[in-house]
């Protein structure tokens, strides 16, 4: 590696930059657990399978592509899309990004890209076609994904003016870790997609429980430790813009957690488990684009108000009529805008400030002196994103939807998406085949290649029978 660039590198923060990374990445499987635990039981691999295949999807797109796109010099003048200057990764094995190797922010950023789309996966559980969910997942990551993280994350070069993303450096609206880049985006994505494909056979007469709410719990912790990663890792280095980051996500999640099982006392009489952990996720997605903005008095109360927010926008899609399965629009969408609009009121500027000599030179809200200007800004980056995302997304999905049709047949959505498009099941019934690799009942009575259906015995038919 080149002198000059040694002289800059930090070991300390190129490892809290790599742990970070780690810790994103076990988001998405964390993200698996909540939405699976949520869905019904016939279609838990289906969503596990939508997530994973999200990851390998898109680390591939993003050598290839994505951070060239999402972290080079513009293509024009305004901030608006990266070029092609760094395709497959030139010019980055040797080079810095502040006091890491690039690489490490290249890996750091390439786990937003996977859990951005995978969030998406929870409004349309139950009923798309795994096909069509993976040319989705390519495209909406080109196409939407890839410019709005130009926009919010990528900055010029010290020193200079307007050189960075449109909403970074041109608008001056602060999201230190993906409020509107992550978050809203695909929370309106998602809402989107709910309304080109339409509503579950049954919704919302049926009533759809989650089927494992242990899987939610255990998803929604895995989420909440690797969202220190996600929030304290956005410092990209190991100071104190990091650990006000941290601390702060600690709180607000804590706050939202039990803001969310009051308003179901009030509303409802009973306090659930899925509202704890639903609520624990609001707090996390409101704290994201403001961990560094708000001290944590601040951070309670973004929390507070995400949690009562958020639950009662998940009860909004029955009224309105669109079929969000797993309340991603509710969670991610309001959770998302709401965080990022509470910058313009708490942002305060010691905390702003916090990297730089001077006290309390960093922008403030309107609670703290700082007028209504920083709120203008948080409003253009959520009206920009939040718009961008929806229309692009729904024109995405009239598109695939001709071209390939998204939606799996009505009888295998009744009768289980996991057994008619992956030929698996999430749990067995019984254990006559409970050696068969793993397919168990499905696997004895699979026709093999080349020969004919096995004769099933008494004890087959009964566990068929009871399947």
């Amino acid at each position: 590696m080149p002198p000059d660039v040694l002289k800059v590198l930090n070991s300390g923060d190129t490892a809290w930059l790599l742990a970070s990374s780690a810790l994103v990445l076990l988001m998405t499987p964390g993200l698996a657990f909540f939405y699976g635990g949520m869905t019904r039981s016939k279609s838990v691999l289906n969503m596990l399978m939508m997530n994973f295949a999200t990851i390998g999807i898109v680390s591939v797109l993003w050598v290839l592509y994505g951070y060239s796109v999402a972290f080079s010099k513009d293509v024009g003048q305004y901030g608006l899309i990266g070029g092609l200057g760094k395709v497959g990764l030139k010019d980055t094995l040797l080079s810095a990004s502040g006091t890491s190797p690039e690489l490490a922010f290249v890996s750091f950023q390439l786990m937003f890209a996977i859990i951005t789309p995978a969030l998406i996966s929870g409004a349309i559980a139950d009923r798309v076609k795994f096909g069509a969910w993976c040319a989705f997942v390519a495209i909406w990551t080109t196409i939407v994904y890839f410019p709005v993280a130009h926009w919010v994350f990528f900055f010029g070069d010290p020193g200079t003016t307007k050189d960075g993303g449109f909403l970074a450096d041109h608008v001056g609206a602060l999201d230190f870790a993906g409020g509107t880049a992550v978050h809203l985006n695909a929370g309106m994505a998602g809402l989107a997609m709910a309304l080109v494909i339409g509503k579950r056979v049954g919704w919302p007469k049926e009533r759809m429980r989650p089927h494992n709410v242990p899987f939610v719990l255990l998803g929604a912790g895995l989420l909440w430790f690797g969202w220190f990663g996600f929030n304290a890792g956005s410092a990209l280095a190991a100071n104190a813009q990091a650990s006000v980051a941290f601390i702060n996500t600690q709180v607000a999640t804590g706050a939202a957690a039990l803001s969310w099982i009051i308003m179901e006392r009030l509303r409802y009489g009973k306090s659930t488990a899925l509202g704890m952990a639903s609520g624990a996720v609001a707090g996390l997605v409101a704290i994201t684009p403001a961990c560094a903005s708000v001290n944590p008095v601040g951070a309670i109360i973004v929390g507070l108000i995400a949690g009562a927010l958020c639950s009662v926008a998940v009860g909004m899609k029955t009224r309105f009529g669109f079929d969000d399965s797993l309340d991603v629009v509710g969670v991610h969408a309001v959770g998302g805008a709401a965080g990022a609009l509470l910058i313009g009121f708490l942002a305060t500027p010691t905390v702003t400030g916090i990297l730089t000599p001077a006290k309390g030179d960093g922008p403030a809200g309107l609670l703290y002196g700082g007028g209504f200007s920083q709120l203008g800004k948080q409003a253009i980056g959520v009206a920009m994103v939040g718009v961008y995302s929806f229309v692009v997304t729904w024109i995405i999905g009239k598109v695939l939807d001709k071209i390939m049709g998204l939606r799996v047949s009505e009888e295998d959505e009744v009768s289980g998406i996991d057994l008619a498009v992956h030929a698996e099941t999430a749990y067995e019934i019984g254990n006559v085949h409970s050696g068969g690799g793993g397919s168990g009942f499905l696997a004895a009575l699979t026709v093999p290649p080349g020969g004919e259906k096995p004769s099933a015995g008494p004890e087959d038919k009964k566990v068929e029978a009871e399947a």
